[in-house]
């Protein structure tokens, strides 16, 4: 995943925050209040002072909603650790195969993302690099599922990932991205709801289909 420290640059220059005196657009309180009006909430134990640990109020205020939705996928980079942001987005690096379990993870944030972390269940893989060779599986309203994964080196298999997102997917939402070069911010929303994120973003999100 990319690192992430204060004041630093975000993906392949994506994100560039840099501390400005010009007049906010946007403060960083109205930017919270207007997602959460709209079901996109930080988690009960995120504070603002959180944020503005890993980057200046003034990143946030003068692109409105650009920081703040790639924020909302992060884990709060201090203590205490394991903090996530929102449950409401995820940061995923596309690079990021590597071992047994990476694509638990995926299976398992995206589940999250969807509002039932075991939605899919008994999920487990294999992953081996070398060897060229990787499964997937899980079941699904009790139909075990089972796949061969494409290797390639650590990047994430593309048709592994469709099947997983539309094994998901359901009751009238989908999966949106946030683009944020080799990585991307995903959402789970309804049509309504990723209409009126993109007037909030200047259409920042596209849906997420993986060819």
């Amino acid at each position: 995943m990319v690192g992430i420290g204060r004041g630093s640059s975000i993906g392949n220059g994506v994100i560039s925050p840099h501390k400005t005196t010009n007049k906010p657009l946007m403060i960083l309180e109205q930017q919270l209040e207007k997602l959460a009006d709209i079901g996109l909430h930080l988690n009960p134990d995120v504070s603002i002072d959180d944020l503005m640990y890993s980057f200046e109020r003034e990143a946030f205020e003068n692109t409105p909603f650009d920081l703040l939705l790639f924020t909302l996928g992060m884990e709060v980079e201090r203590e205490p650790w394991g903090r996530r942001v929102s449950n409401h987005a995820w940061d995923f690096d596309t690079e990021c195969i590597y071992q047994t379990g990476d694509y638990v993870t995926i299976v398992k944030n995206l589940c999250r993302l969807s509002g039932n972390e075991n939605y899919l269940k008994d999920v487990s893989d294999y992953v081996n690099l070398n060897a060229q060779k990787a499964w997937l599986k899980y079941t699904r309203e009790g139909q075990p599922y089972h796949m061969n994964v494409e290797v390639n080196d650590d990047w994430v298999d593309t048709m592994a990932m469709s099947n997983i997102i539309e094994d998901i997917e359901r009751d009238g939402k989908r999966f949106y991205f946030k683009d944020n070069g080799q990585a991307m911010i995903i959402f789970y929303l309804d049509e309504k709801t990723a209409q009126e994120l993109n007037k909030l973003s200047n259409n920042a999100l596209e849906p997420l289909s993986v060819d």
